[in-house]
């Protein structure tokens, strides 16, 4: 697989993207001991059919996204479990905001960020990282700071190495993210990079009750 591939290929759904993915990433880790996590809500569905062509165990990394103030969709850095916290500096200086400014976004994210982990896990411990390989998966990775600190939460949970993967990414995603993993397997990395969902004929907005059900269903096979 080549994270060079810049073949604009076109994805059904998430589920078709899963499949794909997992077959290409079989030959390198379907024998190691893996473990995928899955960041909701979007990636879970690919990163179910990762899990179950790898034949390893499935959870989820919640992750979430701090917007710019005054375009919340603009990713400026995003934030995850451990206390794990990632700033576009370079963003912030062009938009002329300071980190003061992050502060209420970021405590609000924090609140939601723990409302989805008691939600999705529905009791269930996280799997233990220590040691293992851990495959994050997304639908798609368009500026890259929501998988930058997925990544760093998995290292410091304890993970021997943390592989990015992902259907389709922009190439300046790819290249930021390869400093943070150990490998960034992407399927097509498409430019101009539109946005995810340009790369999916089917691209509908999940809801929590889809994740809950998914992986679910992951811990019992």
């Amino acid at each position: 697989m080549s994270s060079g591939d810049r073949d604009p290929k076109i994805f059904r759904d998430r589920r078709e993207a899963g499949e794909r993915l997992g077959a290409a990433l079989e030959p390198a880790y379907g024998n190691r001991d893996v473990v995928v996590l899955g960041l909701p809500r979007g990636g879970v569905p690919v990163a179910f059919e990762v899990a179950r062509r790898l034949g390893a165990p499935l959870d989820v990394l919640v992750v979430r996204k701090l917007g710019a103030p005054i375009n919340p969709e603009l990713a400026i850095g995003a934030i995850a479990a451990g206390g794990v916290r990632v700033l576009d500096w370079d963003s912030m200086a062009y938009l002329g905001i300071d980190e003061a400014a992050i502060e209420p976004i970021a405590r609000r994210e924090q609140k939601e960020l723990e409302r989805r982990e008691r939600l999705y896990r529905a009791g269930r411990a996280p799997l233990d990282l220590r040691g293992k390989t851990a495959i994050i998966v997304d639908d798609g990775i368009a500026t890259g700071s929501t998988m930058h600190a997925a990544a760093l939460a998995a290292r410091a949970a304890g993970c021997d190495s943390v592989i990015v993967a992902a259907p389709t990414a922009s190439r300046d995603a790819c290249a930021m993210l390869r400093r943070a993993a150990d490998a960034v397997e992407v399927l097509s990395v498409p430019e101009p990079y539109i946005a995810v969902g340009a790369w999916y004929l089917a691209f509908p907005q999940l809801e929590d009750d889809e994740v809950i059900e998914l992986l679910a269903k992951g811990a019992e096979e």
